[in-house]
């Protein structure tokens, strides 16, 4: 994704480091590289920063930059 990473809000961050923490099993909507979106499931491993941007990787799974996410467990985020 080339777009430059746009913040999430606190509180979206905080129910990422919160699910991570309690080891429980979340449905994540993503917009890939192409435009299309996808729904993922699995246990979040990590929320971290790398070069100015925020990212959440599964466990066993793919990551993603957190301004990718468009809905956790069914709830829109944007």
């Amino acid at each position: 994704m080339d777009k430059p990473y746009e913040p999430i809000s606190c509180a979206i961050h905080d129910e990422f480091l919160a699910l991570a923490s309690l080891r429980r099993s979340c449905e994540l909507t993503v917009v890939l590289a192409d435009g299309s979106e996808e729904t993922v499931r699995g246990l979040i491993a990590d929320v971290y920063t790398r070069e100015g941007a925020e990212y959440l990787q599964l466990r066993d799974g793919p990551t993603f930059r957190l301004d990718q996410i468009r809905a956790l467990d069914g709830k829109a985020l944007v």
